[in-house]
């Protein structure tokens, strides 16, 4: 089966300019003419009126009466001419005709005094141009002189002959002239789009952006503007897999290393005690892998950048924030944590993605734990104005010059003495905020003791209500 070929941006636009420019030229051109030949014809009546007028010159009184006599080298003078034929006649309003060498139709409508008027007419067989004006009689006799003068049209037709034959030819030369033009312009134009395409060809990822919009054609720029934004998102995309891969190989090799070895401990071990403490290690390192996988991927999905990654909507944070707080409770209780909730039940209002939110609040609760030694407190409050979470424990703290290197994965803190972080739980925590708007805080806890963590969003319209207590 044949395959269509693939239209021609340069075809489609020498075709869409052809056509118009070719109807602009030949309305051009008919118009020009036109005009020209309206104006020949001008010329000619401005003629066949001074003849009139010249004719009507012509016409004396004598005693009371009016005439009009010519002698024959006036005449023949008067009718020269050496291609159209010259009818005329004079005639008077009392008297009636004076004289005439043809009977010429007089005007439909009636004439004005010194008013001329010109009309078409047939004489003798053949169409005529016709001019008649009607004056005043000289000496005062009381009457009107009423001159007609009528030519073929034999100089106007070849006027517009010659009109047309001029004028053909240099609209053809002006139309020839104007498609190479355009035919010039538009691939000269379109070799920018060549060169753009070569560009891309040739594009190296660490080359940003790859082309510039300065020199570019404003027409042309937007999509400049769109494809070095499509190769910025998918750097970025690609970025975040590298992290992602390179995250995972550093977090995962060692654990999957322990795992190997507990396993095997297991397998040798004989005496069924022995082999339950094996047993249980493998658990715990089952137990890690499992964190340790979900917050890696937790992270990568906090990474995204674009907000059709973000399930936005509304979210209640006081919601969200209980049920993080029922979520960590046995683990609270498991090391002997007083885990608690301060905040309103409901209504603190704002636009997220509700699961990443939760998870945010659950790195925060867990690292509380995680850094807080058995019989402590570890406290979540939520106010509303602005919407503000906070995480107060009252471990060991984390040291000034330390808190900006918290935030940065896969650091641990040196007051840290346990073993079941991974150094993701706050950079999640302060990614996720900043997805959101929001600023990650950290601070000493009341009276100078352990940390207190918070996050405060943008400020949003919120309805708190009656604050629940320590759970």
């Amino acid at each position: 089966m044949h395959k269509p070929q693939p239209a021609s941006l340069r075809h489609q636009l020498l075709l869409h300019l052809s056509g118009p420019l070719l109807l602009v030229l030949v309305f051009g051109g008919a118009g020009g003419m036109l005009i020209a030949r309206h104006v020949g014809h001008l010329v000619h009546d401005q003629w066949l009126l001074d003849s009139a007028m010249s004719l009507g010159a012509q016409v004396k009184s004598r005693d009371g009466q009016l005439s009009l006599v010519l002698p024959p080298t006036a005449i023949q003078m008067f009718e020269w001419d050496r291609i159209d034929r010259i009818y005329w006649q004079a005639s008077s309003r009392r008297q009636g005709l004076l004289l005439q060498n043809a009977a010429v139709p007089p005007p439909v409508a009636p004439l004005a005094l010194n008013k001329p008027k010109f009309y078409d007419a047939i004489v003798a067989g053949e169409p005529v141009r016709v001019v008649a004006i009607e004056r005043s009689a000289p000496d005062g006799v009381g009457d009107t002189v009423r001159i007609v003068v009528a030519e073929t049209m034999h100089k106007r037709e070849g006027v517009a002959g010659k009109i047309l034959r001029q004028w053909a030819p240099l609209q053809i030369a002006v139309l020839a002239l104007a498609g190479l033009f355009t035919w010039r312009a538009v691939t000269r134009n379109l070799r920018k789009v060549d060169a753009i395409a070569e560009r891309l060809g040739t594009y190296e990822t660490s080359n940003m952006p790859v082309l510039d919009t300065q020199r570019m054609p404003t027409e042309i720029a937007p999509l400049i503007d769109a494809i070095n934004r499509l190769i910025v998102k998918l750097s970025e995309e690609r970025d975040t897999q590298k992290r992602f891969i390179s995250n995972a190989a550093h977090q995962l090799r060692t654990p999957l290393a322990s795992l190997q070895v507990q396993a095997e401990r297991a397998l040798r071990e004989r005496d069924a005690a022995e082999r339950d403490r094996a047993l249980e290690d493998v658990h715990r390192a089952v137990t890690r892998q499992r964190h340790v996988t979900h917050q890696l991927l937790t992270l990568m999905r906090s990474e995204q950048r674009e907000d059709n990654h973000l399930q936005l909507g509304q979210a209640d944070l006081a919601v969200i924030a209980r049920q993080a707080v029922e979520r960590w409770t046995d683990s609270a209780l498991r090391k002997r944590i007083d885990l608690g909730y301060e905040g309103p039940e409901n209504g603190v209002l704002i636009t997220g993605d509700a699961q990443l939110l939760e998870e945010m609040m659950g790195n925060l609760i867990d690292n509380a734990i995680n850094y807080t030694q058995p019989g402590g407190m570890v406290t979540l409050h939520l106010s509303a104005r602005p919407p503000r979470v906070t995480v107060v424990d009252d471990g060991p703290g984390i040291p000034e010059q330390e808190r900006e290197l918290v935030l940065e994965r896969f650091y641990r803190g040196s007051t840290s003495d346990t073993t079941q972080g991974c150094g993701l739980g706050l950079p999640i925590a302060s990614e996720i905020a900043a997805r959101h708007d929001a600023r990650l805080a950290i601070a000493t806890g009341p009276d100078g003791v352990g940390t207190m963590i918070g996050v405060t969003f943008p400020t949003a319209g919120v309805t708190p209500l009656p604050q629940r207590g320590r759970g």
